[in-house]
C-alpha cells in the first residue's frame, strides 16, 4: 500500500457466515469513522467440516468478490480460513493488508493467561489444521495445547440457545472431553468466531480459567494496521456498513442481528454470487 490510497476505502471483512459479525462488531466500535464491507459465504458453510483445498478455494473467491469493492485491507473474520488460506490469501491480495484472527487471538491469550496450558474450542477443520498449536508452540515451546472440535456450539450460537440448561450441558460436555487427569487449562481460547455469544455460558462453568476470544485484539490489529500504512480514515463521521451475503438473506438478517448487536432486516444484506 502507497501512502496515496483513498483513506475512505472501506476495509473488508469476511466469514463463512454470520459468526464474523462478532469481529465486525468489534472494528467497528475500535474504529468507528470507518467505512465496512461484510462478505458472508452463507452458500457454503459451515467451512469447518470442508476440506482444506476447497476451504482455501472459497477463501480465495470471496476475497476476489470484496476486491470489487476496493477495499484498502481485509479481515479475514473466520479461524477456519484463517488456519487453511491465510498465507494463500497474503500472496494474492498483495499488496493490501490481510490479517487473520488466530494470531490475534493468541496473541490475546498468552497475554491473558497466568499458565502454560492452552485449552482452543474451535471447528472441525481448525482442529485438524493445528494452527493455534503451530502459532502458540511459536512463542513457547513448552506450552500444552488441547485443541478440540465443538460443531454443536456453532448451531447453539446460531439458533440464540446461548445460556440455559441445554447450552450448559454441551459446553460441559465438550470440556469433560478435552480434559482429563494429565491436562487442565489454564486458558480457553475461542477458536471459532461464534463462540464469544456463549462466553459468559462458559466463563460461568470454568471459573477462573481465562477465557480469550480474537475479536477485540483483531480489532487492535486493524487499527495498527491502518496507522502504519497511513490509510486510517481521516473522515469525521461515523462509517458506512455493507452487508453481503451468498444465500438467505433473511436467515442471514435474523441470526446475523444477534451477533452484530442490532435489528437487521433482509432489506440491509444484499445477495451476491461469488
Amino acid at each position: 500500500m502507497t501512502t496515496h490510497t483513498d483513506t475512505s476505502l472501506p476495509i473488508g471483512v469476511f466469514d463463512s457466515g454470520v459468526g464474523g459479525l462478532t469481529v465486525l462488531k468489534a472494528i467497528r466500535e475500535e474504529l468507528p469513522n470507518e467505512n465496512l464491507v461484510y462478505l458472508g459465504d452463507t452458500a457454503r458453510l459451515p467451512y469447518g467440516t470442508k476440506s482444506t483445498a476447497s476451504i482455501e478455494s472459497y477463501a480465495k473467491q470471496a476475497t476476489k468478490k470484496l476486491r470489487e469493492y476496493n477495499i484498502k485491507i481485509l479481515v479475514v473474520a473466520c479461524n477456519t480460513a484463517s488456519a487453511a488460506a491465510i498465507d494463500t490469501l497474503q500472496q494474492y491480495l498483495a499488496p493490501i493488508p490481510v490479517i487473520g484472527v488466530v494470531e490475534p487471538g493468541v496473541e490475546a491469550a498468552i497475554t491473558a493467561s497466568m499458565g502454560d496450558s492452552y485449552l482452543v474450542l474451535a471447528t472441525e477443520a481448525t482442529v485438524r489444521l493445528g494452527a493455534y498449536s503451530r502459532a502458540i508452540k511459536k512463542r513457547d515451546l513448552n506450552a500444552k495445547v488441547r485443541e478440540q472440535s465443538c460443531e454443536m456450539l456453532v448451531a447453539l450460537a446460531e439458533e440464540g440457545w446461548t445460556s440455559g440448561h441445554i447450552a450448559d450441558s454441551i459446553v460441559r460436555r465438550y470440556l469433560l472431553e478435552a480434559e482429563d487427569k494429565t491436562f487442565k487449562a489454564d486458558s480457553i481460547i475461542l477458536g471459532c468466531t461464534h463462540f464469544p455469544l456463549l462466553r459468559d455460558t462458559i466463563s460461568n462453568i470454568v471459573g477462573d480459567v481465562v477465557v480469550v476470544d480474537s475479536a477485540v485484539t483483531t480489532a487492535a490489529v486493524v487499527r495498527e494496521t491502518l496507522t502504519s500504512h497511513k490509510i486510517m480514515s481521516m473522515g469525521k463521521q461515523s462509517g458506512t456498513l455493507k452487508l453481503l451475503a451468498t444465500d438467505g438473506t433473511q436467515r442471514f438478517a435474523r441470526i446475523g442481528g444477534n451477533f452484530l448487536g442490532q435489528s437487521l432486516t433482509a432489506q440491509n444484506v444484499q445477495l451476491v454470487d461469488l
